[in-house]
């Protein structure tokens, strides 16, 4: 009876962030096969046929980041799967670092799309290097063997990775208002989705008792 509760709590976290991650990666998808068979140019996308590669290495990455990283929030799969943590970390951390900085160099070198504007590029700047910065954090940390570190660096950057996931439902009332938000809503809706991710991770970080980390750097 224990094993089964622990075994679907275990799976509840990774699973509801898989789904987060649905509807962007759904979007992805269709990004990558318009590129690869070909569709309509527009000026929604004209950007990504011309400059094809950021995007698909973007798209990629952060699908992946997201998936993967979904598992380890997971801390009975943590512990009986060690070796596979570790794996899953030298994955996490080159496609992090990559979905980062895609999407960094796609703020400045992409044309902006309609309904983009100067305030929605800061915001992609900021997020985009606090994202690699808290991936390269918690590599180092994790160097250093400070695990309670890496893996407050490492909730950090995959919160900000799940930014899109969150972005959905930010946007969800124009949507059902059928009104295309402004280009400041437009702005503040993106960010919130970001700003809410790392609210969320502070909380995780901080809600985890003192005698955990102890423990953490003892025995991993």
């Amino acid at each position: 009876m224990t094993t089964r509760t622990t075994t679907r709590a275990d799976w509840l976290v990774p699973t509801s962030l898989i789904l987060l991650t649905f509807v962007p990666a759904a979007a992805g998808a269709v990004r990558l096969t318009e590129l690869a068979r070909g569709a309509e140019i527009t000026p929604a996308n004209e950007r990504f046929f011309a400059m094809p590669l950021p995007i698909v290495l973007h798209i990629v990455s952060v699908t992946v980041f997201c998936l993967v990283g979904a598992f380890q929030f997971a801390p009975g799969i943590r512990r009986r799967h060690r070796t596979w943590h570790r794996i899953a970390g030298r994955v996490l951390a080159p496609t992090g670092l990559v979905a980062a900085l895609t999407g960094l160099w796609m703020s400045v070198a992409y044309p902006q799309p309609p309904g983009d504007g100067p305030l929605l590029t800061a915001f992609r700047l900021v997020f985009g290097t606090a994202m690699a910065a808290s991936i390269v954090l918690g590599f180092v940390a994790i160097r250093q063997r400070d695990f309670h570190r890496h893996r407050a660096w490492m909730i950090r950057g995959y919160a900000i990775g799940l930014g899109a996931g969150t972005q959905v439902f930010t946007h969800l009332p124009w949507v059902f208002a059928g009104v295309a938000p402004g280009e400041f809503t437009r702005a503040m809706l993106m960010a919130a989705g970001w700003v809410i991710n790392v609210g969320v991770a502070e909380w995780l970080i901080r809600r985890e008792p003192t005698r955990a980390r102890v423990s953490a750097r003892a025995t991993a």
